[in-house]
């Protein structure tokens, strides 16, 4: 094929398209407009750049959808040219993302932020993550107070990553119909906790730090963190920074998939290179909202079968009054009988 027709397959065939050809199927739960999961069994491929890039979040592959092609089936460039110039016009089966029209793109990042209002009870944000995520209302307070929770646009919420003096640099953004991070902002370290704690957990969501917050309890030793599903330079250099003061233990608390342990390994690697203790401490569940949740229910319904559970018979009353408590409420009748005639 000549130059410009590969140029025209690849904006016309996306990588998306490719692989769900190739049977991989989306992962929703996991993906945002800008990053979307697909999964096969336990190989994962992230698509970026609207659908023209890809990569592997467990190796070092990326590339265009020419390369996507040759990695998936171990071809050769003029056979995978062939392979997608067949898909041209094939239409995804998963929804368009929906945008959200009240993002201010053009805005400093600080300026953004501050504009939004703080969560409070009966708002969007707040019954998003008390409601539909089961977060505890003293975790949410928490959050507030340490100035790391927003209000988002369209019953969502923000989650800000900060840098260690606390200046936001950019934010999770979480919603009932919404998955992403701010346009513009950049991916450093969700925070909630006392900053200078010798426990740092690390999850990959706001959600997940703080569903890991409410499960362990009230932990003045504890910081937890949250890399918001990626793992940027800005990230990396923030974690070696608080693994490298002394007495720090680092907890890889991400997900239990094949992801979570890769990102796991790379906190491996940071204690190791800084010295400190490294732990693997793997949700029950998929993630450690789903823990939650699922600790939510099996509460509420233990709490819902003992309110209907029949009550147990009562034991005979003493016929003796207890000591202080005066004489008995019925006393034998020993007058006798009325006589006949």
């Amino acid at each position: 094929m000549k130059r410009e027709e590969l140029e025209a397959l690849r904006a016309n065939v996306s990588c998306e398209a490719l692989l769900e050809w190739a049977g991989y199927e989306v992962d929703m739960k996991e993906s945002t407009r800008r990053a979307v999961k697909y999964r096969l069994g336990r190989n994962i491929i992230i698509v970026t750049h609207d659908g023209r890039g890809w990569f592997d979040p467990l190796s070092d592959e990326k590339g265009d959808v020419f390369s996507l092609a040759m990695a998936l089936d171990s071809i050769l460039f003029p056979v995978a040219a062939e392979t997608v110039a067949s898909l041209v016009g094939f239409r995804l089966s998963r929804p368009e993302w929906r945008s959200l029209p009240s993002l201010i793109l053009n805005a400093d990042i600080g300026d953004r932020w501050r504009r939004r209002r703080v969560p409070s009870p009966g708002s969007g944000a707040w019954r998003y993550l008390c409601g539909a995520r089961w977060i505890p209302t003293a975790i949410v307070r928490q959050a507030i107070r340490e100035g790391v929770l927003r209000e988002g646009p369209l019953g969502s919420m923000w989650a800000a990553h900060v840098d260690r003096n606390g200046v936001v640099a950019g934010w999770e953004e979480r919603g009932p119909e919404w998955r992403g991070f701010s346009t513009g902002g950049s991916k450093t370290l969700f925070r909630l906790g006392p900053t200078d704690a010798p426990r740092i957990c690390v999850t990959e969501a706001a959600i997940d730090a703080m569903s890991l917050a409410a499960l362990e309890g009230p932990r003045e030793t504890t910081l937890y963190l949250s890399t918001g599903g990626g793992w940027s330079p800005a990230t990396d250099a923030a974690l070696a920074a608080l693994a490298a003061r002394p007495g720090t233990s680092l907890v890889a608390a991400t997900d239990a998939n094949s992801q979570g342990d890769a990102y796991a390994e790379r906190l491996r690697v940071i204690a190791e290179a800084s010295g400190c203790d490294w732990l693997r401490l793997r949700p029950p569940a998929d993630d450690w909202n789903d823990v939650l949740q699922d600790s939510e229910k099996e509460n509420r319904e233990k709490k819902t079968e003992k309110k209907i559970r029949p009550a147990a018979c009562a034991p005979a009353a003493s016929r003796e009054a207890s000591p202080g408590q005066g004489r008995p409420l019925t006393r034998p009748d020993t007058r006798p009988a009325p006589r006949e005639g």
